[in-house]
């Protein structure tokens, strides 16, 4: 099969201009300059300065401050030396915050030694916490920020109730001086929220984030910001514009989850980015990409070039007919994917589908237990990843589990079918 290799062309923080740096729309780790606090800029758009200022770490999110951006490591946070590569190689590409997943005590003893072990260059670091709460305490120690997501606090000790939970990790956040992300998912928002919105998953994603910052305020905890995502960038940006005008005071994290492949990616991740970094909304962005381990940097090298054109009022054209057609969501390479084969099939996918690329079709390729059951459920076909196989799905209906050497022939088959059924 073919193979990608994409570039990005690193920037010339050199040739920023006034409005780039007045506009604070370029992260800190890139352009150190406290004029992006500035009320000066000459551009036609600007910062919002009521959003509250949160602190991670040495960055500062909201109240007008540059535009953080962040990545994730992609490895497994238990093979230590990979994952100190990784974040190694964000800190060099300019990432403000690196993100690690932790979803076992085993986990948390790779990140204490991964700290350890990156204690010269001082990251910022973030905690995607999975199904398991309490693992909040344990990795407090180690980190700026814990991200958890509404959705799967109903995983765990079923029978206590959300608020408990939510005080618990606010607790621990509390007394170890670190911030929190509501990480509100289209994909898997709460189910009570799903049963109550029906067909309108937008409400239901901003409902449940509007309940959880009500939670955390009630405990007298502010020190919070809230990313509201989908991999359909329309919702993405229906959905902050919506949770912003309900709760202008909290900071936001921007981001379109399994934007996909380059440049297909990119494109969707900058249309989300420039309607809504426009209007002043977006505090921290994070530019979603499935990409090869190696190559993780280029998430950070996207998201700078993003916020530069539109610093300068630069604004992409979208291709002719770039939403009709056959549409490719694939998750971005991260540490819950479970092998590296997954980037390989996306991309083989990406090949061999080429002929259906006007197929009114959507392809989800999912790298992992956690997102990938739920969020292959809307698409005509799906794909979710285990240590050895490949689960595929027809929408709702589970196909059958092949091992990755067999998936490829059985996809074409299955999409062969799909387009007759549906002409």
């Amino acid at each position: 099969m073919e193979r990608y290799k994409w570039n990005i062309k690193r920037l010339d923080t050199q040739s920023l201009n006034k409005d780039h740096v007045l506009l604070g729309l370029v992260g800190n780790a890139e352009v150190d300059t406290p004029m992006s606090k500035s009320n000066g800029s000459t551009s036609p758009f600007s910062r919002r300065k009521d959003t509250r200022l949160v602190k991670v770490g040495k960055i500062e999110i909201g109240s007008g401050r540059s535009i953080a951006i962040q990545s994730m490591a992609a490895t497994k946070t238990q093979n230590i030396e990979a994952t100190v590569n990784q974040i190694k190689l964000l800190t060099e590409a300019g990432a403000d915050i690196i993100r690690v997943a932790v979803d076992s005590k085993a986990d948390v003893v790779a990140l204490a030694e991964i700290r350890r072990r990156t204690g010269d260059l001082n990251p910022t670091i973030s905690v995607d916490l999975q199904e398991n709460y309490r693992l909040a305490a344990e990795v407090a120690p180690y980190v700026d920020k814990i991200r958890y997501n509404p959705g799967h606090l109903h995983h765990h000790e079923k029978s206590k109730p959300i608020k408990d939970k939510v005080a618990f990790i606010a607790k621990v956040a509390a007394a170890h001086n670190i911030a929190l992300r509501i990480g509100v998912n289209c994909g898997s928002v709460d189910p009570q929220k799903l049963l109550k919105f029906g067909d309108d998953d937008i409400g239901a994603m901003v409902e449940s984030a509007d309940e959880h910052c009500a939670m955390l305020e009630n405990l007298g905890f502010t020190r919070y910001v809230v990313s509201l995502k989908d991999s359909d960038w329309r919702k993405v940006v229906e959905g902050n514009r919506r949770f912003s005008e309900m709760r202008p005071n909290v900071p936001l994290h921007l981001g379109v989850t399994e934007a996909g492949m380059p440049p297909e990616g990119i494109i969707k991740t900058r249309i989300a980015f420039e309607q809504l970094i426009s209007e002043g909304i977006g505090d921290t962005i994070r530019v979603s990409l499935t990409l090869p381990f190696e190559d993780k940097g280029q998430e950070i090298l996207a998201g700078r070039e993003i916020l530069r054109d539109i610093a300068a009022g630069r604004f992409r054209s979208v291709p002719p007919n770039f939403d009709e057609g056959l549409n490719i969501i694939s998750c971005p390479s991260c540490s819950r994917v479970e092998n590296e084969a997954f980037i390989e099939l996306a991309q083989d996918i990406k090949v061999i589908t080429k002929f259906a690329e006007k197929e009114d079709l959507t392809i989800a390729v999912m790298g992992c237990r956690v997102n990938g059951p739920g969020e292959t459920d809307d698409a005509d076909i799906g794909l979710w990843c285990g240590p050895t196989g490949v689960n595929l799905k027809k929408g709702e209906e589970l196909v059958g589990h092949f091992p990755y050497t067999e998936i490829i022939p059985r996809v074409k088959t299955l999409l062969d079918e799909t387009i007759s059924e549906k002409s």
